[in-house]
């Protein structure tokens, strides 16, 4: 009851801004063949201020490991019981993920940014890996990412 409880509150802060209709968007994540473990994801927005909206999805379900995606962790305070809900495995080298969601049509065009931190084990972490801002024009444009990331997108 509680993880059904924290995935309606995070789907109402981010598909309610304004009172707007939601679309359904997919996110593709695709990772470089970097030799290693399976990488832990997060996937998170930020308002125009650069302040925490809220996290999509956590790719990676041990808690412990956290701490190593840096910048969604001082965003959320280290409060796990954010993503409490929408976590999945983590993404093997050269392997994608692909997560669709409904997001508020309100979070585009009006300053927020989708951020994906990446952390793998016995690697360097890579906070901010990725950083886009959601755009009804950036849909579909592949942005490569700093170090883990070999390509991301999302289609409307």
């Amino acid at each position: 009851m509680k993880s059904l409880l924290a995935t309606l509150t995070l789907t109402t802060a981010l598909t309610l801004p304004c009172l707007a209709a939601a679309r359904p968007v997919t996110l593709t994540t695709s990772l470089n063949n970097y030799g290693g473990d399976g990488a832990y994801l997060a996937l998170y927005v930020t308002d125009a201020s650069g302040d925490y909206v809220g996290s999509l999805w956590m790719a990676g379900g041990k808690s412990k490991y956290y701490k190593h995606l840096s910048d969604w962790n001082r965003a959320t305070r280290g409060d796990a019981t954010q993503v409490n809900g929408i976590t999945g495995a983590s993404v093997g080298a050269g392997r994608t993920l692909e997560i669709t969601l409904d997001l508020a049509d309100a979070l585009f065009d009006a300053g927020f940014t989708l951020h994906i931190d990446a952390a793998v084990e016995d690697m360097r972490d890579s906070p901010n890996e990725v950083s886009v801002p959601l755009t009804t024009e950036g849909a579909g444009m592949p942005m490569k990412g700093r170090r883990y990331v070999a390509s991301f997108a999302y289609d409307m």
